[in-house]
């Protein structure tokens, strides 16, 4: 089969991204003040008290035990991605993917926006050797839709000028008015947001998994069919909100519903904040990176064959 090197809509296809199974096993190490907030708790010190040095080491830590067994790790500039790129930290079959989202997060609390850091320099980042860059867009039923399929579009249209795979990362959440009423529906929510945004074609559509993971195989697999179904590119699912004990369920049953595979952070590594840090990387979370991994090996679609991938080859 001919692999599309653009996918429809003229997107980078993903394949730098990719195991050579055409599935995704990535991991997540863009967290900002989110991560030093984990940090803090389990110090038992507030967050000032956690200095920027140490997320910076961490996550070099997390690329130099994780990234052989990853097809791809994502990583934020301010924390992180010039330590990875000059120092060379990770392997060749392990991609960057660089976070190119200004998030609007009051410290301890959750992102409330995103936008998109106009200064990067795709120039720059393609020299060094950056396969792909990621955004993430909070999204809302409320009056700021179209604000947002704008800022979508654009993030698109800039990884496809730059020849990098673009990964779109909406995250559906409740407005104050929902929350208040409790009508708020995760699963709808998801599929509403992939709808909206899917559309787009970036290379990679990244989003949440039904439920919180909750649930058999059988029960995620037909909620995450609903994703599918709205999505046309390829797509993985975060970790967000998953217990790590319930991940390895939840990317099988978004896999067998078409989903390609996942991009990661807390599921894998969360372990490794207490404790001998690289031990626990070594250990637990290789182990469960590798696991999933397999999974994904036998339950992902290629993403080859998304519906995207197959329009190109055949237009």
């Amino acid at each position: 089969m001919t692999r599309p090197t653009l996918l429809a809509g003229g997107s980078v296809a993903p394949a730098a991204l990719a195991r050579p199974t055409g599935t995704f096993a990535m991991v997540a190490a863009d967290q900002r003040d989110s991560l030093r907030t984990m940090m803090a708790e389990r110090a038992g010190v507030p967050g000032t008290d956690i200095p920027d040095a140490r997320l910076t080491d961490f996550k070099t830590a997390v690329a130099r035990e994780l990234g052989p067994h990853a097809s791809a790790l994502l990583i934020d500039q301010d924390y992180g991605y010039r330590q990875l790129v000059d120092g060379q930290v990770l392997p060749a079959g392990c991609a960057p993917i660089l976070a190119v989202d200004v998030l609007d997060q009051q410290p301890g609390k959750a992102v409330e926006d995103t936008s998109l850091d106009e200064t990067v320099d795709t120039v720059k980042v393609v020299a060094d050797s950056t396969r792909g860059l990621k955004l993430l867009v909070i999204w809302r039923r409320d009056g700021h839709r179209e604000r947002r399929v704008e800022l979508a579009a654009r993030f698109v249209e800039l990884c496809r000028t730059a020849g990098l795979a673009s990964v779109l990362e909406p995250v559906a959440r409740p407005t104050r008015e929902e929350e208040a009423a409790g009508t708020f529906v995760l699963n709808d929510a998801i599929v509403e947001a992939a709808r909206e945004l899917a559309p787009l074609a970036p290379s990679l559509y990244k989003c949440q998994v039904p439920d919180g993971g909750v649930g058999s195989v059988s029960h995620l697999t037909e909620q995450a069919a609903r994703i599918d179904a709205a999505v046309e590119v390829p797509w993985v699912v975060l970790s967000q909100g998953v217990a790590a004990t319930d991940f390895p369920t939840a990317v099988e049953a978004a896999c067998r519903a078409g989903a390609s595979g996942f991009l990661a952070g807390r599921a894998l590594w969360t372990d490794a904040l207490t404790g001998d840090r690289d031990a626990a990387l070594r250990g637990p979370s290789t182990d469960r990176l590798r696991r999933l991994g397999d999974i994904v090996d036998t339950h992902g679609r290629p993403w080859w064959n998304t519906t995207a991938a197959r329009t190109q080859e055949n237009a």
